[in-house]
Formats: structure tokens, sequence, C-alpha cells
């Protein structure tokens, strides 16, 4: 089936029971911009980056909360409000996780307006799982996910995050068209490791997968004889669109014009590519001219024309 047919995933959002109402909603984000500039224009990375979408944790965007794992198996809790501390809180999960064994509130701000008992409430609307596995603790997201029947939700740490320190996380799949599961995101701390969760920032990443498994198969004689023709044939058509940047790095745009490509089906014809308002915009971000020349427009009519070719093949 052409992927431009195939229906819209319907996905219900359930806030946060803890807390809701508070957290952004998820979102798609192809970028990320602590990546090299070269792999900012690297589409098919930007691809993989906008799988699914960011979640973010139950927080106001004035508010931030960081998880340390100190000596002696203890996490040390900050809870900030417009940058000023509100509480510290030392914690000791019990034998296998799950429970704390030890609370000790070391530092407690009374004029921030949160009432000294509504710490805990707190702390658990934003972690849950704490010392599951040796420095570990989980992050809980602002919404929670029910997928259609056969679709499960996979639940992972922001991809393509290569700012460091990384903290490493742990990737889960839920059947979530059946079983409710509150979202978290799961982090393994080492000794004086900490993770943090803002309002302004994801703490994880969901996808939706659907159940049916992939029956995996040998390529004909055809199909792989047309797999090297066609990849011949895209890197031959490469270097007439690629472009340097002012640092001396190479990009083009072949990828994403060739994609758009595939999925076009009744754009109307036209001879040259005009941008966009978004283009444009998106371009003076990048520090691009929207006006360089860009490869063909999926409406081209020799686009049109390897597309129904290349379909005609399949076919």
């Amino acid at each position: 089936m052409p992927r431009y047919a195939l229906g819209m995933l319907d996905v219900a959002l359930v806030p946060n029971q803890r807390r809701p109402g508070v957290g952004r909603r998820p979102q798609s984000e192809p970028r990320r911009a602590w990546l090299p500039q070269q792999s900012r224009f690297c589409p098919v990375l930007e691809d993989g980056s906008k799988i699914g979408y960011l979640v973010y944790p139950p927080l106001e965007d004035d508010e931030s909360l960081q998880v340390r794992f100190v000596e002696n198996g203890y996490f040390r809790f900050t809870f900030y409000k417009q940058q000023r501390t509100v509480f510290t809180l030392m914690t000791k999960a019990a034998a296998g996780g799950g429970q704390a064994a030890t609370d000790e509130l070391v530092q407690f701000d009374a004029s921030a307006g949160l009432p000294r008992e509504a710490i805990p409430r707190l702390l658990d609307a934003l972690t849950v799982n704490i010392g599951g596995l040796t420095g570990g603790v989980g992050l809980r997201g602002a919404y929670d996910f029910i997928t259609p029947d056969g679709w499960d939700t996979v639940y992972t740490g922001v991809l393509n995050n290569v700012e460091r320190p990384t903290v490493p996380s742990l990737t889960v799949r839920v059947e979530t068209d059946w079983f409710r599961q509150p979202t978290e995101f799961r982090y393994a701390l080492q000794n004086g490791e900490a993770v943090s969760a803002s309002g302004i920032a994801p703490v994880g990443q969901v996808f939706f997968v659907p159940r049916e498994p992939a029956e995996l198969r040998d390529a004909s004689d055809e199909e792989r004889a047309r797999f090297t023709e066609e990849l011949e044939a895209y890197w031959g058509r490469k270097p007439e669109h690629t472009q340097t940047t002012a640092y001396g790095g190479t990009y083009d745009h072949q990828y994403r014009f060739e994609s758009r490509a595939y999925e076009a089906d009744q754009a109307p014809s036209r001879s040259e590519y005009v941008p966009s308002a978004e283009a444009m915009a998106r371009s003076d971000d990048e520090g691009l001219d929207p006006q360089t020349p860009r490869p063909p427009h999926p409406s081209d009519p020799d686009v049109r024309r390897r597309l129904q070719q290349r379909r005609g093949r399949r076919n």
C-alpha cells in the first residue's frame, strides 16, 4: 500500500493522574540543536529524531527536578521553582526497589508555597521505580497513551541526544491497547550522576509500532538488481545538487525531495521550485539562501515520470 494512502493512527492522550493538567503536550520535533551542523542537514537523521513524540514531565515551565544517585544507595531529590530551591530530600530505596525505605528532608523553603505534607505526593507524580535496579529512577510523563487494537507504545530516551553527559536509559515496549501504562522513562545512574527534568524539556520519547511481526525473506534476483539500479541512479543524481556550507561541510536535499516525489500523486505540475513561506523561514533559521538551486520539486514532470516508472516496475 502506498505510504500516502495510510490512515492517521488514532492515539488517545490521558493526563498524568497524579498531576493532571500540568506539563506540555507531546510533540514531534525533527531537529536537535546540539548536533553538528552537517548532521542537522541530514534528512534521514531528522526523520529518526522525529519518530513518535517527545514527552514532557508534569512540571510547569518554571519548575524543575534533579535526581542524583549518591553513595550507599541514597538518592537526592532537589525541586526548584523559578530557579529557587524549594526542597531537597534524601531517599534510600528499599531492597528490591519500588518503595522508599527512608526519607530525610534536608532543606525546605516554607515560603515557596508548597506544604511540607505535599512533598511525597509531588515526588510520586514526578518519579517512579526508585532503585528498581542499582541507581535506577523513572521519570513520569505529563500524558499517558491509549493505542488502537494491535498497536504498542515504545518508551525510550530522547533519540539522537548526543549532549554530554548522557545518562543511559532503558527502552520498553508495552501493549497499550489493553494495558493502562502510566508513562515513565527509566534511567540508570552511577554514583554521583544526576538526571534532571524541566517543564520546558522532554524527559523521553515514545513511538507506536504494530504488534504484527515482519516476515523476512531473501530478495529475488529481480529485486536485488532493481535495488542496485535505483541506488546507483540516486547517487548519480546527487552531485549536481550538493552544496557547501560556509564551514566547508557539504549537504543536499536530494533524499528529501525524492521522498516527497514518492508521495506526490495529484500535485499540479510546475517547472521550478517556488519556496513556501515555511521554507523561507527555515532557510533563514539555518543560514541558507532559499533561492539556492534545489533538486526538482515533486510535481515536476521528470520527477513524476520517474515515480510512475518505479511504481510500474514494482507492480
